[in-house]
C-alpha cells in the first residue's frame, strides 16, 4: 500500500488533530493540503451523511483576501458574473475566467464589506493570477492568503447542530448568505452553504488556534445527532450535479460549456478580463457541455481518468466522474458531451476499465 510523504509543503490543516483521531481513512491532496476523501467507507459516509450530519475539515479551500479601496473593481475583473448588486452578507458562486475565457476556477465569493472580499477557492494557484492582475493594473488592493480555515457542517440535521454551538439566529441565514458570529472571543463567518446536496453551513475559521476547539464543542455537541467526521463524498456529489474543478472542467472549459452560463453576465459585466472572448461564446454557443450520463451495468470502477465516449463509433466526449449510486441502483457520471450527441435520450457508449458500457443522457441530475 502506497502512502504521502508529508512536509511542510504538504500543509497540516486546524483540525487535523481531529480528523485523525475520527479514523479518516484516504485522503487526497487539495491546495497543498490534505482533505480527507474516507472515513468508514465511501458508501457508508454517503448514507450517513443523507441522514444525519457531519463535520468536514475543508481547510484546502483556501481564500484569497482583496482588501483595498480597489477590491470591488479587482473582483468584478476576475469574473464574468455582473457582481454590482452583490451586498455584504452575501456568497456568490462565480466563475473565474482568463483572457481566453477558459476557467480558471470556479469559488465562491464571500463580500465582507465594501472594500473587502474572500475568494473561497477550489484547488488552483489562483493566488498567483490575481496577485497578477493587481500588480499589472496597478491597483490599490493588498492581496493575500489569510488564515481561515472553512469547517462544513452538512446533513439534514446540519442547521440544528450548528443552533446549538451558535445560537438560533444561524437559522435566519438564507441560502449562500452568512452572518457573523462570536466564538470564544473570536469573531466566525457562518455561511448557509457547502459541497453537498443534503443543506448545511460552512463556519469560516479565522485563527488556526480554535479550531480543535470548535471541533470538539461540535461533537460534543451533536452526540446526540449521530455527528460524525465526514468529508465531500464522491457519490452524493455526481448526484447532485456538483462539478469538480480540475476533474469535470480545467482551464481549457468555458463557463458555458460546464453548464455556468447563467452565471455569465457578459453584457453588463464591464471590466471582466475575458468578457470580449465570453461574448464571442455566448453568441455562437458552446459545441460541448456537461451532462449528467447514466452507465448500464453493475458497478463500475473508479473514474481516475477520463472514459471515452463514443456516439455511432465516433468519440463525441468524454466521462470526467462516476461512481454506483446505492440509492438509484445505477451508475451517475458527469461527461462533457458533443452538441451532436448531448440531447436527453441519446444513446451513447462509454469505453470503463471493464470494457464497453452502454449510456443514455438525461433530463437532470439525480438530487
Amino acid at each position: 500500500m502506497s502512502v504521502i510523504s508529508t512536509s511542510r509543503r504538504l500543509r497540516r490543516t486546524p483540525f487535523s488533530e481531529g480528523v485523525e483521531a475520527a479514523g479518516v481513512s484516504a485522503y487526497t491532496v487539495y491546495n497543498r493540503m490534505l482533505l480527507p476523501t474516507v472515513f468508514e467507507s465511501v458508501e457508508a459516509d454517503y448514507h450517513h451523511l443523507k441522514r444525519a450530519v457531519q463535520v468536514w475539515d475543508v481547510s484546502c479551500e483556501r481564500q484569497v483576501e482583496l482588501r483595498g479601496p480597489d477590491a470591488g473593481r479587482l473582483m468584478q475583473m476576475l469574473t464574468p458574473r455582473d457582481l454590482r448588486r452583490m451586498l455584504p452578507g452575501q456568497c456568490y458562486y462565480v466563475p473565474i475566467v482568463d483572457e481566453t475565457g477558459g476557467m480558471l476556477n470556479d469559488p465562491v465569493a464571500v463580500k465582507l464589506s465594501e472594500d473587502r472580499w474572500w475568494i473561497s477557492i477550489a484547488d488552483s494557484d489562483l493566488l498567483l493570477w490575481v496577485k497578477g492582475i493587481a500588480n499589472g493594473y496597478r491597483l490599490d488592493v493588498l492581496v493575500d492568503e489569510p488564515d481561515v480555515s472553512p469547517l462544513a457542517v452538512q446533513g439534514p440535521k446540519a442547521e440544528d447542530l450548528v443552533a446549538r454551538v451558535f445560537g438560533d439566529r444561524v437559522r435566519d441565514i438564507r441560502f449562500f448568505k452568512f452572518d457573523m458570529f462570536q466564538y470564544e472571543g473570536y469573531d466566525m463567518a457562518v455561511a448557509r452553504s457547502g459541497y453537498s446536496k443534503q443543506g448545511g453551513f460552512e463556519i469560516y475559521v479565522e485563527g488556526s488556534e480554535i479550531g480543535m476547539p470548535l471541533w470538539n464543542e461540535l461533537f460534543a455537541t451533536g452526540a446526540d445527532l449521530d455527528v460524525r467526521a465526514g468529508c465531500p463524498n464522491g457519490i452524493e456529489r455526481i448526484e447532485g450535479g456538483l462539478m469538480s474543478y480540475g476533474n469535470d472542467m480545467t482551464d481549457d472549459n468555458t463557463p458555458h460549456e460546464c453548464g455556468l452560463g447563467r452565471f455569465c453576465d457578459t453584457q453588463t459585466a464591464i471590466g471582466c478580463i475575458g468578457r470580449d472572448a465570453l461574448l464571442r461564446v455566448s453568441k455562437e454557443g458552446p459545441v460541448q457541455q456537461v451532462r449528467p450520463i447514466a452507465i448500464d451495468g453493475d458497478a463500475v470502477a473508479r473514474c481516475d481518468r477520463p472514459w471515452p465516449i463514443y456516439g455511432g463509433g465516433k468519440k463525441v466526449g468524454q466521462i470526467t466522474s462516476a461512481a454506483w449510486s446505492p440509492d438509484f441502483s445505477i451508475n451517475v457520471s458527469i461527461g462533457m458531451v458533443r452538441m451532436t450527441h448531448w440531447d436527453v435520450g441519446t444513446a451513447l457508449e462509454v469505453e470503463t476499465p471493464d470494457g464497453m458500457r452502454c449510456a443514455t443522457v438525461r433530463d437532470a441530475f439525480w438530487l
